[in-house]
């Protein structure tokens, strides 16, 4: 009895310094993320469920300043100005402009891609891989809500950029999206309208406002 005691004892104390190991180093990354005036990120995007027979890969670039960001991703182009959202759909001069909860904690939108793990997940290191010379170190999250569609999420941080290398979602229905950062870049020089809807630029489009 008293070695089982002890076996409970020693599994917490090592459950509890992995996960204040993993929040020490999700709280220099949200640090050193937050110095920053703006980012400009380039990405590789893939999608995979083996059971659906669906693999695919595309490479993507967002750049974020605040809360504001402009995704290009899959031949579309998303834009939120910090109240709308305009998702501007190029081949099929289409243009869909909405609100967005930057409340809502259920979805990882782009301006929260580097610190939506703030709130909502659990945490625990996880492994260590070289790529390249580079130590990128897991840190494995697990949704607290029972009922979310996320099964976990392992981030990969460059243990001496304390930069986000790699997000890795996996989901309960068997699908995985993998992120993988190419080249990160910061404090650009930016246009001041980059952020600004010009809805002249798009006469001959259908502009369908959904709120």
């Amino acid at each position: 009895m008293i070695k089982k005691i002890l076996l409970l004892l020693f599994i917490f104390c090592v459950t509890t310094i992995q996960a204040q190991s993993a929040k020490s180093l999700l709280d220099e990354v949200s640090k050193k993320v937050k110095s920053y005036t703006n980012m400009v990120i380039g990405f590789k995007y893939s999608i995979h469920n083996q059971a659906e027979n669906v693999s695919q890969e595309t490479r993507g670039e967002v750049i974020l300043q605040g809360n504001k960001y402009v995704l290009n991703l899959m031949g579309t182009e998303q834009m939120y100005d910090g109240k709308k959202l305009h998702v501007i759909i190029s081949e099929d001069e289409e243009i869909n402009i909405s609100s967005q909860n930057e409340e809502d904690g259920t979805s990882i939108t782009p301006s929260k891609m580097l610190t939506f793990y703030e709130e909502g997940y659990s945490y625990k290191m996880d492994i260590v891989q070289d790529v390249k010379g580079r130590k990128i170190q897991y840190v494995k999250l697990t949704p607290i809500d029972s009922k979310s569609d996320l099964k976990e999420i392992l981030l990969g941080i460059d243990k001496q950029t304390k930069h986000i290398y790699k997000m890795i979602q996996k989901q309960n229905n068997g699908t995985n999206v993998t992120i993988t950062v190419n080249n990160f870049k910061t404090n650009q020089p930016l246009s001041e309208t980059l952020f600004v809807f010009d809805e002249s630029k798009y006469k001959n489009y259908y502009i369908n406002r959904l709120d």
